[in-house]
């Protein structure tokens, strides 16, 4: 990369790598001004329109004292340093909206822990639900981010000054916001509930790529053994191929199509033209014709191809007037304690909850139940009642 007019400097004690880091030597010195702080903050640039695999651009990185740009194209350069920051336990990772850059890192062998996404924290701190980072900068620091770079080609050589700028700012004020959010939260007694979430956030199965478990993702709507059999198939066979061309998923077959092809079973290309789901003249391709040979091959034996999956059991549906009411009250919780809803209960606990006292959810479990859980079982038994009070809705106890 040409270094154009970048340049280090420094403000306040901060030190800024305006400069791209590019070489060994240079990584090697940023990471090791970083080691020693308590945490970094980090964010990604990547190009992922027209391919399966991410194409990494940038890595922005700071602490409370250093922040600098690294610039994953450079000719030679080991990210290995960096790596073992992301790897190292006594370091906190700070993301915003963490799920693609960590599936980035996981991919290059650093899971990043332990994890603090400020996107989900500031659901906890009630700043609504999914947060963007320019909102969140706007409310914490009262500072207006500049959203003209937003849409760089970050592949392309030389980024200018302004891009660079821009692409340092997502993780220079992160840095200046996370120990505000942290301490916000400590205060109000929430940090251990974000840090819970966090636990979710590190499970390798969010980014597990391999396409033996990529049916997994989906939701088949039959449980023979011959739909079983040719759904994961089909799975099978889109993951693999989606990763060795390097295209989306969707540009091999869409969703639906792995539903219809598993329905219909098509093992010629006349029969695959005949699906609605599937891009004309797909059977006589060559990805027609491999998945048409993965076909036959599973479903000679279906039993044996098909992947173990209980029958869901026959469930009382919810009743709609109940689910209604729990949503109500999940509201004015969520309102009252300044937490986004979404992070408490979703509508599928609703209805759970509304079949059974028991159900098996998270909003019936720890802190959620505490804010929301307890008052829904005694609003399904009657014990309290919501009321309007001016455009507020409360919550009152019922006398016996």
């Amino acid at each position: 990369m040409q270094r154009g007019s970048c340049h280090r400097w420094v403000a306040g004690g901060y030190s800024i790598g305006m400069t791209p880091i590019t070489t060994n030597e240079a990584l090697a010195d940023f990471c090791a001004r970083l080691a020693t702080a308590p945490f970094i903050t980090v964010d990604t640039e990547f190009m992922r329109e027209t391919t399966y695999w991410p194409r990494l651009c940038l890595i922005q990185a700071a602490s409370a004292d250093h922040a600098g740009i690294i610039d994953p194209m450079a000719e030679g350069l080991d990210l290995e340093p960096f790596l073992d920051l992301l790897r190292d336990p006594n370091i906190i990772k700070v993301f915003h909206a963490c799920r693609q850059d960590v599936e980035i890192f996981v991919r290059l062998g650093a899971m990043p822990r332990p994890m603090f996404d400020t996107q989900v924290a500031a659901m906890a701190a009630g700043f609504g639900e999914q947060v963007a980072y320019d909102s969140l900068v706007r409310q914490m620091l009262r500072v207006e981010l500049d959203k003209g770079s937003r849409f760089t080609d970050w592949a392309r050589r030389p980024l200018s000054d302004s891009q660079l700028v821009y692409a340092l700012g997502d993780v220079t004020h992160l840095a200046a916001l996370y120990p505000k959010l942290r301490d916000r939260l400590k205060k109000e007694g929430r940090l251990d509930w974000v840090m819970s979430e966090m636990e979710s956030l590190i499970d390798p199965a969010l980014y597990d790529t391999n396409p033996e478990n990529a049916w997994k993702r989906l939701k088949p709507k039959k449980f023979s053994a011959k739909y079983l059999a040719a759904f994961k198939a089909v799975a099978v066979w889109r993951e693999r191929a989606a990763q060795e061309r390097d295209q989306p998923r969707g540009r091999i077959l869409k969703d639906e199509g792995i539903d219809e092809v598993a329905q219909q079973t098509p093992t010629d290309p006349e029969a695959f033209n005949r699906l609605r789901s599937v891009p004309k003249g797909f059977g006589g391709s060559r990805l027609g014709l491999e998945l048409a040979e993965q076909l036959k091959r599973v479903l000679a034996d279906p039993e044996s191809h098909a992947p173990e999956m209980e029958r869901p059991a026959h469930r009382q549906p919810a009743p709609p007037s109940v689910v209604e009411l729990l949503k109500v009250l999940l509201k004015a919780k969520s309102d009252n304690a300044g937490v986004a809803s979404k992070l408490i209960a979703t509508v599928s606990d609703l209805e759970k909850i509304a079949v059974t006292d028991d159900a098996d959810v998270d909003a019936l479990k720890g802190w959620r139940r505490q804010i929301f859980g307890e008052d829904a079982l005694k609003l399904k038994r009657g014990e309290i009642a919501l009321v309007l009070s001016g455009s507020r809705v409360e919550v009152v106890e019922i006398e016996g």
